[in-house]
């Protein structure tokens, strides 16, 4: 540091002087200028987002149609959820189904297709384009496709499992079946997630498969302590993304139903509500019976849920790399 001498002069050990104003002036320019230049995102942020967040929080606790002016009615619309609504909890239900059964088999059968295609020699393109032709198609007419191949009376499955000597279920008009025929309509579309898994397959260096063949790991050894903790971060991608997708399942189960149903104006839940979904419950609250205040509760206590289960699924993700998992020598 610099100090100042009884003549006024600066010797070595006196701190620095404070910034000029023309400095000042400087970084305040700066600043304005970098706001500005994130104006636009921050308009949009705060008008497509916080906005929507905050108006959904407050209508939850009113009375709304939105016609009329809301009235402000505390928790009545969370205490109506847990203990007045009559379909309320069949929709938790199927959707919890959804999300531990459908997500963990989409997942795996994504993981194992993309094993199949990473070690195919030839017609590897081939292969990989016919998995992924289906998550092209949208998701609508996908659906009304994947529906009319399942048709029980004229679809080509049941037709080609009589061939067997099989007698096909009813699939989407059987509320045993329903449900089960999502899910292989979601291991269908699964091309995307697919994708993604080969991408980091064929990103693992092969002399790590290698070194452990010559160590004698057998292949599911290689597959453990090889592949997997290589790729974790995609498993864990795919299980979050996958996890948010299933709690708002909605267009393939609404749409399924309806074309199962053979009536586009009929209530949702098709065959005996095994098919209503959390977000078809909030979707029919708010647009089908215009309880808008009712809609933003189930949609506050949908938010919440993805919420916890994206953090509990990170925070238990070093349980993907057993090497995360070792003790740390104190």
């Amino acid at each position: 540091m610099s100090t100042l001498t009884a003549t006024g002069t600066r010797s070595a050990g006196a701190p620095d002087a404070a910034p000029a104003p023309a400095l000042r002036a400087r970084h305040r320019r700066n600043r304005l200028r970098v706001l500005l230049f994130l104006a636009p995102g921050l308009v949009g942020f705060a008008v497509f987002l916080v906005y929507p967040l905050v108006m959904t929080v407050w209508l939850s606790f009113t009375n709304s149609n939105m016609i009329s002016p809301a009235q402000f009615v505390g928790l009545r619309n969370y205490r109506f959820m847990l203990d007045s609504d009559p379909q309320i909890w069949q929709a938790v239900r199927n959707t919890g189904w959804l999300v531990v059964i459908m997500v963990p088999a989409q997942v795996l059968f994504a993981l194992g297709v993309a094993m199949v295609t990473a070690r195919l020699k030839a017609g590897a393109g081939v292969f990989r384009t016919l998995f992924y032709l289906p998550a092209l198609a949208p998701p609508v007419a996908a659906t009304v496709a994947f529906v009319c191949m399942f048709n029980p009376s004229s679809g080509p499955v049941n037709q080609l499992l009589g061939l067997v000597g099989i007698h096909g279920p009813l699939w989407f008009d059987s509320p045993s079946w329903s449900k089960p025929a999502l899910t292989l309509l979601a291991l269908w579309g699964s091309g995307t997630v697919m994708v993604i898994f080969l991408a980091a397959l064929l990103d693992v260096p092969a002399e790590q498969y290698e070194a452990a063949e010559l160590d004698g790991a057998n292949p599911w050894q290689r597959f453990r302590y090889v592949t997997l903790p290589a790729i974790s971060p995609v498993v864990l991608f795919a299980t979050v993304t996958g996890v948010i997708a299933g709690l708002q399942y909605f267009t393939q189960a609404m749409v399924a139903a309806q074309v199962a149903n053979g009536n586009i104006q009929a209530a949702p839940g098709y065959p005996d509500g095994s098919t209503m979904t959390f977000p078809e419950e909030l979707y029919t609250s708010g647009f089908n019976q215009f309880h808008a205040g009712y809609a933003c509760a189930l949609a506050v206590v949908l938010f919440l849920v993805s919420m916890a289960f994206t953090l509990v699924l990170l925070r238990r993700a070093s349980g993907f790399n057993p090497q995360e998992t070792q003790e740390t020598p104190l």
